[in-house]
């Protein structure tokens, strides 16, 4: 069954399961785990259907509520949260999407998490070259407005072959470059939450758009790709 909105009972069984994640209580509501994990799955995929009116997306990965605790202090079994993530198609699209649905935490987020080294370096020579261009698109309205500041881990002082004294240092100490907009519960609950949703990921895609021929050109602008 289709389902475009996300329901106050999805929320509600989260809750509970924050507060009884162990292996028994999920054994026995796990049918009406798996009656709500339908629902908000049909929610994600029409969420897709509706991107790819705005943009290329080769597949939706959702993600286990099962927990792998073998490397975590934290070993209880399940996420309190549905999430799932969009990628872009092909080798000219870089970028993706991510939404995570949580009671009081829900966020959606985009850009590039943890780029690869030469990506990484490519990006921080772009920048050492010239921000310009990068500053001005993430500061225009309406997209600060959506999504306000960029985020991401960073290195004290400057990488490895770069200034630190830089003008720009503030960007190529980046080591992820994302943004995130968060939802009270009050809006995750709203019939029009899936079109705001939507919006926010479209409203990205000039930064995509920049960063992917960045990413595809070298220094000089030649395309890296046959």
């Amino acid at each position: 069954m289709e389902n475009s909105v996300i329901t106050k009972d999805v929320l509600h069984f989260l809750d509970q399961l924050k507060n009884n994640n162990n292996r028994e209580w999920f054994e026995k509501n796990k049918a009406h785990f798996k009656s709500l994990e339908a629902e908000v799955k049909s929610f994600y995929q029409i969420l897709m259907e509706k991107m790819k009116e705005h943009d290329e997306i080769e597949k939706l990965k959702m993600f286990r509520i099962y927990r792998d605790v073998r490397f975590s202090k934290d070993k209880t079994p399940y996420k309190s949260h549905f999430a799932g993530s969009y990628s872009r198609a092909g080798a000219k699209l870089r970028g993706g999407y991510y939404l995570q649905i949580r009671p009081g935490e829900s966020f959606i987020a985009t850009g590039f998490w943890q780029p690869n080294k030469e990506d990484l370096f490519r990006i921080r020579k772009e920048f050492e070259l010239d921000a310009a261009e990068f500053r001005e698109q993430i500061n225009k309205s309406p997209f600060k407005n959506t999504w306000g500041e960029l985020v991401g881990d960073e290195v004290k002082t400057a990488p490895k072959g770069f200034s630190k004294d830089d003008p720009n240092i503030d960007l190529i100490r980046k080591k992820a470059f994302i943004f995130v907009r968060n939802f009270s519960d009050k809006e995750v609950l709203d019939k029009n939450f899936i079109d705001e949703v939507n919006k926010s990921f479209k409203e990205i895609r000039p930064f995509f758009d920049l960063m992917s021929e960045i990413l595809t050109t070298n220094l000089n602008g030649e395309s890296l790709l046959n």
